[in-house]
């Protein structure tokens, strides 16, 4: 209508001083860009050090697939290491990762593993990873899948994430990281062989 005055398109309304902080909000993107594949690199450099460790079964009379390690999450350096025991002990929860955390928490005489990272060769099954959650560690980064492992022995199906995502505690969950690499472990000749005396193998001959 004429002489009717005419409304501002919406995106004029905005400040002309947002336009100014694009220049600082590129550079703190690229900052945020550029921490995870630095994290990415040294949770590699971990994972690879923690493969290495778990390999060592392998030339052993009870070889394992599953290892884990813990370690400081601010300065990296490791606190403890454990591979699976389920066979030597005698005891089904006997998992690298829950092990770790015995370990760990008895090494520093108390129950809490705040400000620690644990790694592990496998994604965590529910029970290991409901149990980092209650040692409240910051961060749990895995190798295989919970599928992976799958093809060779039973597994509960319920992702690590969806464990912490439902729980009152936080603990940030990354992997796969080097998943190819901890595969191996699983398809070594003298896994594949120890698979078939497993209670828990989906290869067992009866």
């Amino acid at each position: 209508m004429a002489g009717r005055e005419q409304e501002a398109p919406p995106w004029r309304a905005v400040p002309r001083a947002l336009f100014s902080l694009a220049p600082m909000l590129e550079s703190r993107m690229a900052q945020l860009l550029q921490k995870p594949s630095s994290q990415t690199r040294l949770d590699k450099d971990r994972m690879r050090a923690l493969y290495r460790f778990t390999a060592r079964t392998l030339a052993t009379a009870r070889p394992v697939p599953f290892g884990a390690l813990i370690v400081q999450t601010k300065t990296g350096k490791p606190l403890i290491e454990a591979t699976n025991a389920v066979m030597a002990e005698h005891d089904p929860s006997s998992h690298a990762e829950l092990r770790s955390v015995r370990l760990a928490c008895k090494k520093l005489k108390r129950p809490s593993l705040i400000g620690y990272t644990m790694y592990s060769t496998c994604e965590p099954c529910a029970m290991c990873m409901a149990n980092a959650l209650w040692a409240r560690l910051d961060r749990v980064v895995y190798g295989a899948t919970i599928a992976d492992a799958n093809r060779h022995c039973l597994q509960i199906q319920i992702p690590a994430r969806e464990i912490a995502r439902r729980s009152d505690m936080e603990c940030v969950v990354d992997g796969p990281v080097l998943r190819d690499l901890c595969v191996k472990l699983f398809t070594h000749p003298k896994m594949q062989e120890a698979f078939r005396t497993w209670s828990t193998s989906n290869r067992r001959v009866s």
